[in-house]
């Protein structure tokens, strides 16, 4: 019986999605780009794990993944050295470990 109503709750359960990460910050210098996020990471079941760069046309110009969480770090920058940085319009987006990538993207100053 106990089975049957857990079965029927789950019917109805909704998954939970957290937010995405947030990008606070972009700098870009020379080929140096550094990328402060915040995120309420809990651990390793669910944190921020990557941003990417993207093209004004959605091509990738450069992903940086980030291996683990930074649960007691928040916000957090970390870098990448792209260069080939393409002219025109950049933006950014980021990813976590249970969402994916987040469909927002942020443009980059320039």
């Amino acid at each position: 019986m106990l089975t049957r109503v857990l079965i029927c709750l789950a019917c109805f359960a909704e998954p939970v999605l957290a937010d995405p990460p947030d990008i606070i910050a972009v700098e870009i210098d020379g080929t140096r780009v550094s990328v402060t996020l915040a995120h309420p990471d809990t651990g390793w079941d669910h944190y921020a794990d990557g941003w990417r760069i993207e093209a004004e046309d959605g091509t990738i110009v450069g992903t940086r993944i980030l291996l683990h969480p930074h649960v007691e770090e928040q916000p957090f920058t970390r870098s990448m050295t792209v260069t080939d940085l393409p002219e025109g319009a950049l933006f950014m987006r980021a990813k976590c470990s249970v969402d994916g990538w987040s469909e927002t993207r942020v443009p980059v100053p320039r």
